[in-house]
């Protein structure tokens, strides 16, 4: 009777092992486990001001090279507790580049030249505890802080936006840029989220300058 009894109160054999295997990684499972329903439950929750008060475009040319034209850009901006937080329970985040060449037309509207979009994925995987970058339809780069991811994110590489021949050599060419975080790749709940929580709000305003093609 004695030995009935403590097997009915034993623990099943996988509880027992998930239990032996030790503290760090039973925090691991709830963390996987009720994070995500956890994040929702704050998103909908009225948030404070934030760190986050946009991207500011530092620097931003041009340049033709034999791939095509080139852009160089540096961003300035710095993820919301809220974003970092989303992103440390497996929410991926998007950061789309738009730009666009325009000529003006005095006999008709302005020409659109060119119109380009690249977006960066930023994601968290919480069982390697490494950060991953990618440029969409690329290979993705592995950083260990997440400080070594955004730097890439900040600092991107030259992106050709055109081949040689997309514009006119010799003509000038206004240039329209912005970068911020995409909330249409978001999940639908944080989309929402995004248009009514200014720590979800992370965007440029529309730089503009003149080019000259080469």
């Amino acid at each position: 009777m004695r030995k009935r009894f403590t097997c009915m109160f034993a623990a099943p054999p996988r509880i027992t092992h998930l239990l032996s295997t030790g503290p760090h990684v039973i925090q691991r499972f709830f963390r996987l486990l009720i994070g995500p329903l956890l994040l929702i439950l704050a998103c909908a929750l009225p948030q404070a001001a934030s760190a986050a008060d946009g991207v500011e475009i530092k620097r931003a040319y041009v340049e033709a090279t034999d791939e095509g034209y080139r852009l160089s850009a540096n961003y300035g901006f710095d993820l919301s507790h809220g974003l970092e937080d989303a992103l440390q329970y497996g929410v991926v985040l998007y950061f789309t580049t738009s730009i666009e060449f325009t000529r003006p037309r005095w006999y008709w509207f302005d020409e659109k030249a060119i119109v380009a979009r690249q977006t960066i994925s930023l994601s968290y995987n919480v069982l390697t505890r490494q950060y991953h970058v990618a440029v969409i339809g690329s290979v993705r780069q592995s950083f260990s802080s997440l400080d070594d991811a955004l730097f890439l994110i900040r600092r991107p590489n030259r992106w050709v936006v055109a081949p040689r021949g997309a514009l006119k050599v010799g003509e000038t060419y206004s240039v329209k840029l912005s970068m911020g975080l995409d909330p249409n790749y978001l999940p639908k709940p944080f989309q929402i989220n995004a248009l009514n929580n200014n720590e979800w709000r992370l965007a440029s305003d529309k730089k503009t300058f003149l080019y000259k093609a080469e």
